[in-house]
C-alpha cells in the first residue's frame, strides 16, 4: 500500500522539446494506379454522355484497398481567376457573376474554387494570389496556375522542418504513347514518362524566413538554379504549392484522348496542347493521372522527402525522498500482530532498521484519485541513510 506525500512548486518543471522523423515517398506510389485513389463526386449533366471526376486523389503507401495502407498526401490543382489559362478558354460572366466556360474546358469552376480554397486558407484572401520570390533574385512571380500537395498529418505531424524538403520529378514527359480512347472517354497512358528528371527544394529557407496567413512559409527553388522560385511549401500546414507554368515544362505539348463533354460518334476528341492549358481541358482526374503516371515514376529518378517536426510538451516531476522518509509501508504484512515490524532476523539482539524497496510511484489528484502510475525498471532499496529522488516525465 502507498504513502502519501505533496508535491512542492519547485519539484515540478515543464519543457518543450522536438522529434524529427524523415520521410521519404516513392515514385512508385505516386504514379501507380492502384496507389491513387480517386473519390468521383463530379459528374457533368447536359452534352455528351456525362464525364465523372474527383476534386483531389490520394496517394497511399501500397494498395489503397488493403487496411495496412496509409494515406501520404492529397494533390489536386486549381487556376487564379487572373491566369491566362482561364481568359484563354473565353468564358462570359452571367448577371449573377458566375463564369460560363465553354464546352472546350471542363470543370473550370471548380478549379477556381480549389485555388480560391487555398488562397483563403493559405494567404487569409480567397482573392489573393501565391507569389514567389527567391533569395537573390529581386523577381516576384505569381503563382497563377497551382498544384497543391497536402501531406497527411501522420507524416507531416506538427510542422515540416526547414530545409529538409525536396521534390524530384520530371519537368517534361517525352515519348509517344499509344493512345486507346474507350466509350466512357477515359484517358490511356498520353505520354511515356521523361527522361531527365530536376530536383526542387526549399534550400535557404533557413535564412529567408517568411510568415503568412498560413504560418510559416519556404520559398521552393531549383536545385540548379537557386534564383528560380518554382513554389511555396507552408511549413505549419504541410501544404506544397508549385507553379505549374514553371515547376513543369511548357513547350512539350500534350497529345492524347481525353473524358469531353465534345464525346461523340463513338470517338473522344484528341487534344494537342501545354500543360497548363491541358489542366483546363481535362478533367481534374484526367490531369492528375498524367501528371502523377508521367512525372512520377517506379524508378529512383522521383522522390519526395522531408523531415517532419513533433512537438513534445514534458511535465518533468521530481519525487524526493528523504533520509526519514518512505522507510515504512503501509502494507499490513510490514507489522505483525502486535504492530511490530516483521524483521528479516528475529534472531538477531541489536535493533534492525526499518527499510523498504520502491517499486512503483502513483500521482494523485487533490481527490486521492489515482491518475497515473510510473514503474522503476528494478525494485529500488530505501532506508534512513540514503536520500533519493525519481525523476517521472510525462509527455503529450
Amino acid at each position: 500500500m502507498a504513502t502519501f506525500k505533496e508535491f512542492a512548486a519547485n519539484n515540478i518543471t515543464t519543457t518543450t522539446s522536438f522529434l524529427n522523423q524523415l520521410v521519404d515517398i516513392l515514385g512508385s506510389d505516386i504514379s501507380g494506379s492502384s496507389t491513387r485513389r480517386q473519390y468521383q463526386v463530379f459528374v457533368t449533366g447536359g452534352l455528351g454522355p456525362g464525364v465523372t471526376s474527383s476534386l483531389f486523389q490520394t496517394v497511399f503507401d501500397q494498395d489503397f484497398t488493403l487496411q495496412t495502407a496509409n494515406p501520404i498526401f492529397d494533390i489536386t490543382y486549381g487556376y487564379s481567376i487572373n491566369s491566362a489559362v482561364v481568359s484563354g478558354c473565353n468564358p462570359t460572366i452571367d448577371t449573377n457573376g458566375k463564369y460560363i466556360f465553354p464546352a472546350t474546358s471542363l470543370m473550370m469552376r471548380e478549379k477556381l474554387d480549389i485555388y480560391r480554397l487555398f488562397a483563403r486558407e493559405l494567404l487569409g484572401d480567397e482573392n489573393g494570389t501565391f507569389q514567389t520570390q527567391a533569395v537573390g533574385s529581386g523577381v516576384t512571380n505569381n503563382i497563377k496556375e497551382a498544384v497543391f500537395i497536402c501531406f497527411k498529418r501522420l507524416f507531416a505531424r506538427d510542422k515540416i522542418k526547414r530545409e529538409t524538403s525536396a521534390i524530384r520529378f520530371f519537368m517534361s514527359a517525352s515519348g509517344g504513347g499509344a493512345v486507346v480512347p474507350t466509350a466512357v472517354g477515359v484517358v490511356n497512358n498520353i505520354l511515356k514518362p521523361g527522361v531527365s528528371s530536376s530536383i526542387l527544394t526549399d534550400i535557404g529557407a533557413s535564412t529567408n524566413i517568411q510568415y503568412s496567413a498560413g504560418g510559416q512559409v519556404a520559398t521552393i527553388v531549383d536545385s540548379a538554379n537557386t534564383t528560380s522560385a518554382l513554389g511555396l511549401l507552408y511549413l505549419d500546414r504541410g501544404i506544397m504549392v508549385l507553379d505549374m507554368s514553371r515547376s513543369f515544362d511548357q513547350i512539350t505539348f500534350i497529345s492524347g484522348a481525353i473524358s469531353s463533354v465534345q464525346y461523340t460518334s463513338g470517338i473522344n476528341p484528341n487534344m494537342s496542347a501545354s500543360l497548363c492549358m491541358f489542366g483546363a481541358s481535362a478533367s481534374i482526374d484526367d490531369f492528375l493521372d498524367h501528371l502523377c503516371s508521367t512525372r512520377f515514376t517506379a524508378s529512383n529518378e522521383t522522390a519526395v522527402t522531408f523531415q517532419n517536426v513533433t512537438n513534445i510538451n514534458s511535465t518533468i516531476f521530481f519525487c524526493r525522498a528523504a533520509a526519514d522518509e518512505f522507510n515504512y509501508s503501509s502494507n499490513p504484512t510490514f507489522t505483525d500482530e502486535n504492530n511490530r515490524i516483521v524483521v528479516i532476523d528475529p534472531g538477531q539482539e541489536v535493533e534492525q532498521k526499518s527499510f523498504t524497496f520502491i517499486t512503483s510511484v502513483g500521482m494523485y489528484d487533490a481527490n486521492n484519485n489515482l491518475l497515473s502510475v510510473a514503474k522503476v525498471s528494478r525494485p529500488v532499496y530505501k532506508d534512513d541513510e540514503r536520500d533519493l529522488t525519481l525523476r517521472i516525465r510525462l509527455d503529450f
